[in-house]
């Protein structure tokens, strides 16, 4: 079962990111905002250079390749990683480093759409994007390539009222912190993960009802070990 869809990469200064890969649609409604700028701006080109003769021809050949090949490839390699289609949407291609894309990168990424586009309409590489959790196409396959939202993740929100309970027995700075951090993501994961993941944690939990669910119960440790303690006698317990 998947808990999230997010990637988790390291820089050389060992900073972990977690990056949030850009599915099939985003990455389709991208390309066709990508494809009607190109288009727009070829027939303005045809117009203009129309009457021309054979140096319009000519300034049109150069033009396709440039639109085809390099506006990608330019627009990647600017400030904010993205042709306007993916700004439209909020994406930006990185390394899967998380570090701003390469020269060498872009290019790759970008000459390999010949790939992904096999047998027709981008068949091997929309493949390529269903089977894998990052959504990558074979040309980031090749050139270490991610194309991620561009919008910040936030992994821990506000821990959930519970009342608190103490644990079993004290708690070390990473059982405290572990807890901390699932109480804080309660509402990004379904019932069902939250329950399995907290009885990861069964050797700390207090005694509940029988049958009861695991995750009520290291809620109220969370509550606990954030120091929100009742006066009544229930946060008498370990110390973490």
């Amino acid at each position: 079962m998947r808990l999230d869809t997010l990637h988790t990469a390291e820089t050389p200064e060992g900073i972990a990111l977690s990056l949030r890969p850009a599915g099939l649609m985003a990455r389709s409604l991208a390309y066709l905002i990508d494809l009607a700028i190109r288009l727009v701006a070829f027939i303005v080109l045809a117009i203009v250079t129309g009457g021309m003769g054979g140096v319009g021809t000519a300034l049109m050949l150069v033009s396709y390749f440039a639109l085809e090949w390099l506006y990608p490839v330019v627009f990647e390699l600017s400030r904010r990683g993205a042709t306007p289609g993916k700004r439209a949407l909020g994406l930006r291609v990185v390394m899967d480093s998380g570090l701003p894309v390469t020269p060498a990168a872009a290019l790759i990424r970008n000459l390999l759409r010949t790939a992904d586009f096999l047998p027709a309409l981008y068949g091997a590489g929309l493949t390529s994007m269903l089977l894998r959790r990052d959504s990558k196409r074979l040309g980031d396959l090749a050139a270490g390539t991610l194309v991620v939202f561009t919008d910040s993740v936030s992994l821990h929100g506000e821990v959930p009222g519970a009342e608190p309970l103490a644990p079993l027995r004290p708690l070390n700075m990473r059982e405290q912190a572990a807890i901390v951090s699932w109480a804080g993501r309660t509402r990004r994961l379904t019932p069902e993960r939250l329950e399995e993941l907290a009885l990861i944690a069964q050797s700390v939990l207090p005694a509940g009802a029988p049958g009861a669910k695991a995750s009520p119960r290291l809620l109220g440790v969370a509550q606990w070990v954030l120091g929100r303690r009742n006066v009544s006698g229930n946060d008498k317990g370990a110390r973490p």
